[in-house]
């Protein structure tokens, strides 16, 4: 099994590129906001770190942004407690799709954790800012200063290019960026 690691900036359109590949694939933002909802161990080990953010099981996604905005050291502490299960999460797709040609990591952090292998296919998704920016505001619950807070902890893009095998441009238009992974899937299948 071969393993695509899609990297990018937040909103860049790893996502989508993940969704259209063609094989399973892990979402890790998905996984996060199921363990929100679902996950009673979870909910009680961050309301032990953050009593006075989190009131009610399932966690309300808008008290964990308060606390990540609240305080600096929050997000670390929240990342830890939620990576440590995102990683059994992981663990468990890899198991299940063992048997697969290839998997696709949409991991948010996926370098920053270090849950990349050496043998992976990293696939960067290169937007302009000024893209990114104008398709997050658009988005409801769009909240600058959290995506400033997230934007710290990530690498650079000149890293994420250097360490990746293919880039893939997004300008946002769905000719381009279908064009681009199509092209990208012939050299991976070669």
């Amino acid at each position: 099994m071969i393993r695509i690691g899609i990297l990018g900036n937040i909103g860049s359109g790893k996502s989508y590129v993940a969704n259209n590949l063609g094989y399973p694939v892990f979402d890790a933002d998905y996984e996060v906001a199921v363990l929100y909802k679902r996950n009673r161990k979870i909910f009680l080990k961050l309301k032990k770190i953050l009593p006075n953010n989190l009131k009610t099981f399932p966690i309300d996604k808008k008290e964990i942004i308060e606390a990540i905005l609240q305080k600096k050291g929050n997000l670390k502490k929240i990342l830890k407690i939620v990576h440590t299960e995102i990683r059994k999460k992981l663990k468990f797709f890899l198991k299940k799709n063992k048997n697969k040609k290839f998997v696709v990591l949409d991991v948010p952090l996926l370098l920053e954790n270090k849950l990349n292998k050496k043998g992976d296919i990293l696939i960067f998704v290169d937007s302009k800012k000024s893209n990114i920016l104008k398709k997050l505001t658009k988005r409801k619950n769009f909240n600058k200063k959290l995506f400033n807070k997230f934007q710290k902890i990530q690498f650079s893009s000149q890293y994420k290019i250097k360490k990746s095998n293919f880039i893939i441009k997004n300008d946002f238009t769905k000719k381009t960026i279908n064009t681009n992974i199509k092209d990208v899937l012939r050299k991976i299948n070669k």
